[in-house]
């Protein structure tokens, strides 16, 4: 898997832009740009494309950009991402990327795009952290932990994000938003999503809390420090809002019950074996943290999140077949929706069976 997402190539034909204009842009609007640019495509990121900038003095930088052609309603905010990853870099203590330029001059390279630093360090693509001691796994999930709770820690309010999203309602409105896309998106008939689509707004948990969130939290979207088991930067803040960090957590404790083959998660693993935690002790280690005795309504966000899952990747099976998806590889994620529709529904029923 990961040497299909790691990496660099040439720039794909079809998010090729004017090299020479983006250099212009770049000299008039980033001060550290050395200028003789040179841009290489990453390999990953199905949703916006991403591409890694080089100057003449060696430095390098990443741009993100919204795709080219037909995109669904609200889907790829560069600008909120830049926003966000801004506001954590310089008021909080989230590993969050220093962020240099928005422009929304579409007539610069075609579509919007931000420009930040490149971090360097290393994704981990394999949850088994194959390559890594068994005696220092456990530290990488912990300082995964470490991030996602000092994330929902942070005061949004305090840190310019008051306006980031609506308080309240979170899960509510996003089953409503992800059913539309996934309903916009559909290529077969899935029962078990139809079912979700049902069940899941007639049993949200009533909650007030809001903070920020980042929406697709997992290990792939971080940065690791080239040699300690240490998070340098957390990446992908596309789907990033204010909304219930519970549903963000237990989106990324979702790996747990998710096979390797379905989500890149570790379901089926033998933890110990590994040296990995396991999920009671791992959102333990969150509740610690964030002060709070227990999650409840545990299988309804996991039931939730399964279904999100499913929706995002219809979502990409819709670009595949408009033609704008942003990875050669994003069919292969298609395979993946029934699979996950039908874990979300067995996890949606644990919680109508406790009744």
């Amino acid at each position: 898997m990961s040497e299909l997402f790691s990496g660099t190539k040439e720039v794909d034909e079809r998010f090729s832009f004017d090299e020479g204009a983006l250099e212009s842009y770049l000299r008039q609007h980033v001060e550290s740009f050395g200028g003789g640019l040179q841009v290489r495509q990453f390999k990953g990121g199905q949703s916006n494309p991403t591409y890694a900038l080089r100057d003449d003095n060696g430095k390098e930088y990443v741009l993100r950009r919204k795709p080219p052609g037909k995109l669904l309603p609200s889907a790829h905010a560069v600008d909120r991402e830049y926003k966000v990853i801004t506001a954590l870099h310089e008021h909080t203590d989230v590993p969050a990327p220093k962020t240099y330029c928005l422009c929304e001059d579409e007539s610069v390279i075609g579509t919007m795009f931000y420009v930040m630093d490149l971090v360097d360090g290393r994704i981990i693509w394999d949850q088994t952290l194959p390559d890594i001691p068994k005696s220092e796994r456990a530290k990488y999930f912990d300082a995964m932990n470490d991030v996602i709770a000092r994330l929902h820690n942070a005061d949004y309010k305090a840190i310019g994000l008051e306006d980031f999203g609506k308080p309240g309602n979170y899960v509510t409105r996003q089953v409503s938003r992800w059913s539309k896309q996934y309903k916009l998106s559909e290529t077969e008939k899935i029962e078990e999503m139809d079912r979700l689509m049902e069940w899941l707004p007639e049993n949200v948990p009533e909650t007030d809390e809001t903070t920020v969130i980042h929406g697709d939290y997992r290990m792939d979207n971080m940065v690791f420090h080239p040699t300690e088991p240490r998070v340098v930067a957390v990446l992908d803040w596309e789907l990033s809002t204010l909304g219930d960090p519970l549903a963000d957590f237990a989106y990324h404790v979702m790996s747990w019950r998710l096979p390797n083959s379905l989500f890149r998660g570790i379901g089926g693993e033998d933890l110990d074996a590994l040296g990995i935690p396991h999920e009671n002790e791992y959102v333990a280690a969150y509740c610690r943290r964030t002060g709070r005795e227990r999650i409840d309504n545990w299988d309804y966000y996991l039931a939730y999140n399964m279904f999100r899952i499913a929706a995002i990747l219809q979502g990409i099976a819709g670009r595949v077949r408009d033609g704008t998806a942003a990875s050669s590889h994003a069919d292969e994620q298609v395979a993946r929706i029934r699979p996950i529709a039908e874990f979300a529904w067995a996890q949606a029923e644990k919680v109508i069976k406790a009744g």
